[in-house]
């Protein structure tokens, strides 16, 4: 069998582009996109998409070349997901919420030829370009807009590009698989961000994978509560197309517009970190259920079981993923057994808080000691780092050499989560390395503080991290903010009481700090290295005996 080697009829590149045209013949008419008033079919947008490749190539964007887009959830972001690399070009999504100082690094590393910047974005963008070196060549911008408004700034009008392209041009496919796709940065709280470079072969897989794992079903109606800029909206951007969904588009996120839109819409899946689930399931008069079920993932940040049970309560069917930027999405997901159904409430959502088992796409996902590079013990108490391996795995960082070998070595690629591996072979996130709390020899998970915090009926949000004390080390410091009309009078002493009935002496928060709100990063993580600063400057606590 040796002579049967590849050839062109077999191994043509996997693209999750190729979604998008079979998705114009077999899902024709049906809505592609919606958003409030206008609505598109997978035929139209199809051939929008076509027209706008057509566009950006005929401004010398040659293959390889990267085009940036800074935009919420309106349709353009949508369709250039799949109009920038059908160009040849390379798609650069940027967090919105970042700064011009960070923009402006990011553009000029990424070496953006065009920038594609939503009307509300503009004084941002335009005061990152004016942060360029004065001898630095600039990017064409493009104007996008919702009412045709255009900008003397800008190169461009979004629409006048789509109208002006060929419905007839030939896209561009890769040459070969691993050609790059996109270039996502990281969110950068604690360095200047890494630029992660993801191939049409690795974003095919985890883009299918998701969907599999997730059981998505023909045409759902998905709804875009989680941001496209943030790993391409976990590659789901290309995924709908795949399954023919209509996506509904949403330019901000509000709890109330967000059951206005499930209720008209019927939406069915949509996707959020755990703070989009804090939100949704603390609505102000908490009467709100769901006329159908709405399956949603949660990834991003290991969620409270409280926040899962409060959620599923009101008819949402979470479903808990891990992933990173440097994977393109989710790659380990929390498989639900039939036989956890019976189980009660509590337990179920207890179970459904870990971060579970690799999708199936995924090659192989571990827990292991990072000194002896040996897997843990299976028993859901021995710390290790999570480690992974497989096609979706980033091919590297931009221009950081270094970067890359220090993540990517030994056949694994090191994702600086702390976690363990249960009897079951379920694995748990229980910190970031860089968030475990030494206390007296022990180490302690601030994430398992949280989880029991989040069960204080008058907390809406909580961060644990280290407060330095003279004898024990290190010791735990909660900061937290209360829900709307929540008592006024809770104590510190109210909630060291509470987290003593459900947590070992030794992991009850020493010190609990009151906060209107708690500082979050671009992608709406909470900033833990801000609290941790203001823990730090706080003193040493001098507790002797816990």
């Amino acid at each position: 069998m040796d002579q049967l080697k590849p050839s062109s009829p077999n191994s043509s590149p996997l693209t999750p582009i190729g979604f998008l045209e079979r998705a114009a013949t077999v899902y024709a008419d049906c809505p592609s996109i919606l958003y409030n008033s206008a609505t598109y079919t997978w035929s139209e947008t199809y051939v929008r998409c076509l027209k706008l490749a057509s566009s950006i190539v005929s401004l010398g964007i040659k293959r390889g070349q990267v085009v940036s887009v800074l935009a919420p959830n309106v349709p353009a972001m949508y369709e250039l997901h799949f109009a920038i690399p059908m160009a040849g070009a390379v798609l650069n999504t940027i967090n919105l919420r970042l700064d011009a100082r960070t923009i402006s690094v990011i553009l000029r590393h990424a070496e953006s030829k065009l920038v594609f910047v939503d009307c509300q974005s503009e004084s941002l963008v335009v005061e990152a370009l004016s942060l360029f070196p004065s001898n630095s060549q600039r990017p064409l911008l493009v104007f996008i807009t919702d009412d045709g408004f255009e900008s003397p700034e800008f190169y461009r009008n979004y629409e006048g590009m789509v109208q002006d392209g060929d419905s007839k041009f030939n896209w561009v496919r890769p040459e070969s698989e691993f050609d790059p796709l996109t270039l996502n940065y990281t969110s950068g709280t604690t360095s200047s961000p890494k630029g992660v470079v993801h191939s049409h072969r690795g974003t095919f897989i985890v883009s299918m994978d998701s969907l599999h794992e997730w059981s998505v079903p023909k045409e759902p109606v998905y709804l875009w509560t989680l941001p496209m800029f943030h790993a391409n909206g976990w590659s789901f951007t290309w995924g709908m197309a795949a399954v023919g969904a209509t996506n509904v588009c949403l330019r901000k996120f509000d709890t109330t517009v967000i059951y206005t839109l499930i209720r008209n819409h019927k939406v069915t899946h949509m996707c959020g970190a755990p703070v989009v689930l804090n939100m949704l399931s603390n609505v102000p008069d908490g009467s709100i259920a769901l006329e159908s079920p709405v399956h949603v993932i949660t990834a991003g940040a290991p969620p409270a079981a409280a926040v899962l049970f409060r959620t599923e309560s009101l008819g949402f069917i979470v479903t808990h993923g891990y992933g990173l930027t440097e994977t393109g999405g989710l790659v380990i997901c929390c498989s639900w057994k039939q036989k956890w159904n019976k189980l009660p409430a509590t337990e179920r959502a207890r179970l459904k808080a870990r971060q579970g088992v690799k999708t199936p796409a995924m090659a192989e996902v571990d827990v292991i000691d990072p000194e002896s590079e040996k897997s843990v013990n299976r028993d859901g108490k021995t710390l290790g780092e999570i480690v992974l391996r497989g096609g979706s795995v980033m091919r590297g960082y931009l221009k950081d050499p270094q970067a890359t070998s220090k993540s990517m070595k030994n056949g694994w690629f090191y994702t600086g989560d702390v976690g363990v591996m249960h009897p079951d072979g379920y694995l748990e996130i229980k910190d970031r390395s860089k968030d475990v709390i030494i206390s007296g020899g022990e180490n302690l998970s601030s994430v398992e503080v949280e989880s029991v915090l989040y069960m204080h009926p008058a907390i809406n949000e909580a961060a644990v991290v280290a407060r330095p004390d003279e004898f024990w080390g290190e010791t735990p410091c909660a900061f937290v903010s209360l829900k709307i009309g929540a008592k006024e009078n809770l104590t510190e002493k109210d909630v060291m009481v509470f987290c003593r009935e459900k947590l070992p002496r030794y992991m009850v928060p020493k010190t609990v700090v009151f906060k209107d709100e708690l500082p979050r990063t671009s992608t709406g993580k909470i900033q833990k290295f801000v609290l941790r600063e203001m823990a730090k400057k706080m003193g040493s606590t001098k507790t002797s005996r816990l």
